[in-house]
């Protein structure tokens, strides 16, 4: 949200009491001069021997008591690692054969509520467990999760490992609010319909954009019309939000049309009586799918603290929505910054940008200095996954990965500032299927309005979510991931069917060959199209083109 950012340096002090003098903690005006920003993400120190990280999480947040009737259940992680990441104890593993099984207890209160046998080194294993023996509470339940261990055939005393999480079982909520859970298989979001009459709760991949209130929602109700018409699932207003009449009948539109609301406070996060009054305002509306706090709090460097003290007042005044956060920068506070979210979004603006010289500020862009609009960026699209496997691995590394999911914000903007031009449709689809193929589970871009030609492209890829979504968002699916020449593949398969999703980074036509994959079967369907072929088993894209296939039976 660069852009925005620069045109309203005026209004953040008066609304913030801040204005940033560095860019992710860089110096970046010519009479300055480089000084090293610090906050880098610390390399987890390496390990002589095996450790073990014990992690468990719900696998709902938050539990209700509609959830009582059947089993609910915690997810453990067991990874064997040598690096020394959060949570990492030493174990003792045979030296050769299978490595045997952790027992796993887990507990609150003292109370023990699942019990099981998990394998060393699982992933996202499940232990069911029954939520009548709990009533529900505004705040969470702390949780204690343990686990002994002795290698097959061993006679040594049991090693011990500890891990602790919480537990959201929430009351009812007052009729009328709407309640966002989140599948931690996925990191998916579960909601019912958004016009709050009823229906089941859903998987949602939310896919829109940053929309400008001011001047363009508050002044055209039925631009909501227009973009529920488009296909799109959410809209993001970008606040301030001077005129609340505009506001409220914004909001009321969106319930009756049936589009989900991301509300942004990034003007206002920092402020415990505006947070108030703004969550109290709009937290009964049925269309709300999830908060949104800091909007490059780390380009910015607010303080360290920021959003984990909203993400804490936000929750308890609601609890029944995530909240949401987008970073700019590479590699700065990363850990500080996401605690304060549920979901982490990323925003890599790399179409039409000079990496290495700062076309804004006349200075050079290194790691140390200057700012090119796109941090530590090559200007390819490959510092957008780039950007994505390094926010995975991170929150792998501070033990976050059955707790916090990661979105995406493509440029659907330039020819301003640092960046030359405007990305294309294709353009915009590239960026957002490459961030899915790399863990994304959203697509919400910075802004709208924008060109008739991504706005088509993005509203196409939002209509073919609709049934990818059964695939990406399936905690049955296994998941494989390919790269052969630039070309992106993500396969996602549930039972005999395979989700192809691949996309061309070249500026050239480009061709991927099933079949060196252990696909099921190459009777296929083509599910999105933007510039790509199946040719028996070979798939052909155009120059950045994208295609979705449902292979299989």
């Amino acid at each position: 949200m660069r852009g925005f950012v620069a045109a309203a340096l005026s209004l953040a002090p008066l609304l913030q009491g801040i204005a940033a003098q560095t860019w992710c903690g860089k110096n970046y005006m010519a009479s300055q001069p480089p000084v090293p920003p610090g906050g880098e993400f610390p390399i987890p120190a390496v390990s002589s021997k095996s450790l073990l990280a014990l992690r468990c999480a719900p696998v709902i947040k938050p539990y209700l008591p509609e959830d009582a009737s059947s089993p609910a259940g915690f997810l453990i992680d067991a990874p064997v690692t040598f690096s020394q990441i959060q949570g990492a104890a030493p174990i003792d593993l045979p030296e050769h054969g299978a490595l045997g099984e952790l027992e796993v207890t887990v507990k609150v209160n003292g109370r023990t509520l699942a019990k099981g046998p998990v394998a060393v080194n699982a992933s996202k294993a499940e232990l069911p467990f029954s939520l009548r023996s709990l009533k529900p509470q505004s705040n969470a339940f702390n949780v204690e999760c343990s686990a002994t261990y002795s290698a097959p055939g061993s006679r040594s005393k049991p090693q011990t490992f500890a891990a602790s999480t919480t537990l959201s079982y929430l009351p009812n909520p007052p009729d009328g609010r709407s309640v966002t859970k989140m599948d931690m298989r996925t990191g998916a979001l579960l909601a019912k319909p958004a016009t709050g009459k009823g229906g089941a709760y859903e998987t949602v991949f939310p896919v829109g954009f940053y929309t400008n209130f001011g001047g363009y929602l508050d002044s055209n109700i039925s631009l909501v019309d227009e973009i529920k018409s488009q296909g799109f699932t959410v809209i993001h207003p970008v606040p301030t939000y001077d005129n609340l009449t505009a506001l409220a009948e914004m909001v009321q539109r969106m319930e009756e049309v049936g589009i989900y609301l991301m509300y942004d406070m990034r003007w206002t996060y920092m402020n415990s009586t505006a947070v108030t009054e703004e969550v109290n305002r709009i937290k009964n509306s049925p269309a709300l799918l999830l908060w949104y706090t800091g909007d490059e709090p780390d380009g910015t460097s607010d303080p360290l603290n920021a959003t984990t003290n909203a993400y804490d007042l936000i929750y308890s005044l609601d609890g029944y929505h995530p909240v949401s956060l987008v970073l700019n920068c590479e590699n700065y506070y990363w850990t500080e910054y996401t605690a304060g979210a549920d979901i982490v979004m990323q925003d890599t603006y790399m179409i039409g940008i000079n990496a290495t010289w700062s076309v804004r500020f006349d200075t050079p862009c290194t790691p140390d200095y200057g700012d090119c609009g796109c941090d530590n960026c090559k200007g390819e699209f490959e510092d957008i996954s780039n950007r994505m496997d390094e926010f995975a691995e991170r929150r792998f590394i501070d033990g976050w990965e059955l707790s916090k999911a990661m979105w995406t914000v493509p440029q659907g903007f330039g020819a301003d500032e640092y960046w030359s031009r405007i990305p294309t449709g294709k353009e915009f689809v590239v960026q957002s299927v490459l961030a899915i193929n790399h863990g994304a589970l959203g697509v919400v871009s910075w802004n709208a309005p924008t060109t008739a030609d991504i706005t088509a492209s993005a509203a196409s890829l939002s209509r073919s979510l609709t049934v990818m979504k059964d695939f990406i968002l399936n905690p049955h699916a296994t998941f494989e991931h390919v790269v052969a020449n630039r070309v992106d593949v993500g396969l996602w398969t549930v039972g005999g069917r395979t989700l192809v999703l691949a996309t061309n980074l070249n500026y050239a036509t480009a061709h991927f060959d099933l079949s060196g994959l252990a696909l099921k079967s190459l009777v296929a369907r083509q599910v999105f199209d933007s510039g790509a072929k199946l040719s028996g088993h070979v798939i052909t894209l155009e120059s950045v083109g994208t295609g979705g296939f449902i292979v299989g039976i």
